[in-house]
C-alpha cells in the first residue's frame, strides 16, 4: 500500500540540487488532510511540477553548453522541468478526476534524463493500493 499524495508534498529530482513542491490545483475536488488530491496527471511544469533550483543533466542543452564552455568542467545550469508523461504506476484501482490517483511510489521522467520522485507525500492518514 502506498500513501495518497496531496498538494505540498516534496520533490526529488535525481539531476536537481534542490528539492521541490508539488502544486495541485483543487480542479478534481477531492480532498485529503484538506488538501487537494493528486492524480497521475499532475505533471505540467511550473503548473504542478517547480523547478529543483539548478539542473546537473548533461542532457539539458543549457548545462551542456554551459559545460563546454567551461572546458568540460560540469556548470549546473537553472532547472526548468520538462515533464510531458504522466506519471507512473500510480494506484489504478482508485481514481481521483477519473484518472489513478498518485501514491508516494509513483515516478515521473524529465525529458533532461531526470527520475522525479515523492520525497514526502504531504499527509500521512490515507493509504491507497
Amino acid at each position: 500500500m502506498g500513501i495518497l499524495v496531496c498538494m505540498g508534498a516534496t520533490l526529488k529530482c535525481s539531476f536537481g540540487v534542490a528539492p521541490s513542491s508539488l502544486l495541485v490545483l483543487p480542479l478534481n475536488r477531492t480532498l485529503v488532510s484538506n488538501m487537494p488530491a493528486a492524480n497521475i496527471m499532475d505533471n505540467k511544469p511550473f503548473v504542478n511540477i517547480l523547478p529543483f533550483a539548478m539542473c546537473q543533466s548533461l542532457a539539458n542543452p543549457m548545462v551542456a553548453a554551459a559545460t563546454a564552455a567551461a572546458f568540460g568542467v560540469l556548470t549546473p545550469m537553472p532547472c526548468i522541468p520538462v515533464t510531458v508523461a504522466p506519471w507512473v504506476p500510480g494506484s489504478p484501482t482508485v481514481l481521483i478526476g477519473n484518472m489513478p490517483a498518485l501514491n508516494n511510489s509513483s515516478k515521473l521522467m524529465c525529458s533532461w534524463a531526470g527520475i522525479i520522485e515523492v520525497l514526502v507525500p504531504g499527509q500521512f492518514t490515507t493509504m491507497v493500493p
